[in-house]
């Protein structure tokens, strides 16, 4: 077989390749409890396709996994999703997903590897499902931002309800988002960095 004339060999698309006026790429990461909507939220942002690792929940996953307020989730996250976004024309943003479930939390030591900080993406109807998340993003010493994902009738609590539920300091932004849109998704983003900005601009604490 002519492996130079093979057709089957595929590379990547021209919409794929990092832009060549990109002079910074910074790396940020989404976590949040299990199905609180990590997986969307890239695929919506992401300007590239994004990598996914959604594998079929099987019987023996539903019997460990508690599924109270998601029953009709048919996939989940066993690895890592991966997009990116451009910022501006010179900087970019590459987006981690990590998985929701306490027995995959093994992943985030390499996931969390040169990250800059992270959205915690949380369910209102489920917020018990983000305290342990909340904690290990405090024990890491890792900058975050907290996005109140909407889905359908899900409660809607004022900012300082919710600072309170998940015992937040008064300095860590929260912001409501609609994972399933870009704008939404890339608001929170935003949000993420400009807090970093700030933090980076104020004396050490």
């Amino acid at each position: 077989m002519d492996f130079r004339s093979s057709d089957t060999v595929v590379g990547p698309q021209n919409a794929d390749l990092l832009p060549d006026s990109t002079t910074m790429a910074v790396k940020v990461v989404i976590v949040g409890g299990f199905g609180v909507g990590k997986t969307t939220l890239v695929g919506s942002v992401s300007e590239i396709r994004p990598l996914t690792t959604e594998e079929t929940m099987t019987q023996a996953g539903a019997e460990v996994d508690d599924l109270a307020g998601i029953e009709r989730k048919t996939s989940t996250t066993v690895a890592m999703d991966f997009g990116r976004i451009s910022i501006s024309h010179e900087l970019v943003l590459y987006v981690f997903g990590t998985p929701g479930q306490e027995r995959f939390w093994f992943l985030w030591h390499g996931l969390f590897e040169g990250a800059l900080g992270a959205v915690v993406l949380v369910d209102t109807r489920r917020l018990e499902v983000s305290f342990d998340v909340i904690g290990r993003l405090e024990d890491r010493g890792v900058p975050f931002v907290v996005a109140a994902n909407t889905f359908p009738e899900s409660p809607s609590y004022p900012t300082e309800e919710l600072r309170a539920a998940l015992d937040l300091p008064p300095d860590v932004p929260i912001i409501a988002c609609d994972a399933r849109t870009r704008e939404s998704s890339r608001d929170v983003l935003m949000t993420l960095m400009r807090y970093l900005y700030d933090l980076s601009a104020s004396p050490a604490r």
